[in-house]
């Protein structure tokens, strides 16, 4: 048996430096106390458990971001968050860097009180009712307000030199304990590089961030809930509509529910309108005011091609729809007899009719086929839509297909990003 030996390095020879890999430590919610409502009286009460690793965790991460000032990974119930102090351009320059993220993409800033929102806002400022309507019903949770920007508070680097600035307040125990106790608003993007899907779990961070020590904390607090980013709302505009510039985790339907409640007599409830779907603004996807609107984003490192029935929306009178093998031998070559089987990767509903398609195609492909839950909850797809783009990347499929939903509640939001991330759109015929 052959034993081999490492040399030592000479003294006057220095080794290579390579990074380390990211530390991960895991936090339990029972560990976490936190005010089960946001109080628009105050500030947050926040209590871990003594000697627990949640608290060694939660210690440590407010360490980095307030003495080290460097950017970690949090949790929260959208996705995985990139978080830093928002008020030092320091450490906020240090997320772009790390993410690879164009200069002209603002953040969203995330707070864990009423106190602190308006300790960065203009002291002038009063929220008007839709937004003291929105925040009762929905912070914290996902749902981002812009509000006009204190840039002697906030600096342009977070808000790409706009007026106006994003914030909200995440649910997840985990996010809001650690903004809590750093006493700190977080700037926190997607804990990703830039333009690939965003993290649902721990370990779609570890892949990408965490392997090559890109950060060097990352707490895990489990898989997001809600599975995509926030909705952003503008309500700032004097026409009084409520505009959702970005569909993520509370719906169109449940907001235009909220700030149509507890009306005055005479009062009309104010329009909410969806950028692209009921109105356009070029000269604000040039110069977004929040993420999400400019850049390609969501994509793995795979084509993707986005599926559509007229289950989920009216086909265009100059297109033709075709059966799913047909639309294979469109998109793929024909692959050799050296090749072999070529694999895909599929993302379908669980009871969507095109299930019986791919069993009925030839063996000439090996699908990988991931879930996306039944077509009558949204919600579940929202939830594992990202999971399903990185899972297929992970294993090694050379192009995904994704099955579209109908585009509202949650559908909404899913059929957002997958516009975004996918090569090209395929009709099928079912």
């Amino acid at each position: 048996m052959g034993i081999s030996h490492s040399s030592p390095q000479p003294t006057n020879v220095k080794a290579p430096m390579v990074p380390m890999p990211s530390k991960i430590m895991i936090c339990s919610d029972a560990d976490i106390s936190l005010e089960s409502s946001f109080d628009l009286s105050g500030e947050a009460k926040c209590l871990i458990t003594p000697g627990s690793t949640t608290s060694e965790a939660i210690d440590l991460a407010c360490h980095q971001l307030t003495k080290v000032k460097v950017p970690i990974v949090i949790p929260t119930e959208t996705v995985y968050g990139l978080a830093a102090s928002a008020i030092d351009s320091n450490a906020v320059s240090l997320i772009f860097k790390i993410k690879g993220r164009p200069a002209d993409n603002p953040l969203i800033v995330h707070v864990s009180s009423h106190d602190m929102l308006h300790s960065i806002l203009p002291p002038s400022y009063t929220l008007s009712n839709a937004y003291e309507k929105l925040i009762n019903s929905f912070w914290p949770g996902p749902l981002t307000l812009l509000f006009p920007v204190d840039s002697a508070k906030i600096p342009p680097i977070v808000t790409a030199g706009q007026p106006t600035v994003a914030i909200r307040m995440p649910s997840h125990s985990v996010a809001r304990a650690v903004i809590a106790l750093s006493r700190t608003p977080l700037a926190a993007p997607s804990a990703n590089s830039s333009g690939k899907p965003s993290p649902t779990k721990v370990e779609h961070v570890w892949r990408d961030l965490g392997e090559t020590g890109k950060v060097s904390l990352i707490l895990d607090g489990g898989a997001c809930d809600v599975g995509v980013e926030s909705t952003v709302v503008d309500g700032l505009h004097e026409d009084g509509r409520i505009r959702v510039l970005r569909p993520g985790g509370v719906t169109v339907e449940e907001i235009e529910r909220v700030v149509g409640e507890n009306l005055v007599e005479e009062e009309k409830a104010p329009q909410v309108l969806v950028h692209r779907r009921d109105y356009q603004d070029e000269a604000m996807e040039q110069q977004p005011t929040t993420p999400g609107m400019k850049y390609l984003h969501y994509s793995p490192s795979v084509p993707v091609i986005l599926l559509l029935t007229s289950d989920v929306a009216p086909m265009p009178s100059s297109t033709n729809a075709s059966g799913l093998k047909d639309v294979l031998s469109e998109t793929l070559d024909e692959p050799t007899a050296s090749e072999g089987r070529r694999k895909l990767g599929i993302m379908l509903l669980s009871d969507s009719p095109l299930v019986s398609q791919v069993k009925a195609i030839d063996n000439k492909f090996d699908f990988i086929v991931y879930s996306l839950g039944p077509k009558d909850s949204p919600v579940t797809t929202a939830q594992r839509i990202f999971d399903g783009l990185l899972t297929l990347e992970l294993q090694g499929v050379e192009m995904i297909f994704v099955e579209g939903i109908v585009e509202k509640q949650e559908g909404l939001a899913v059929m957002n990003r997958l516009r975004k991330a996918a090569r090209e759109v395929k009709w099928i015929s079912i």
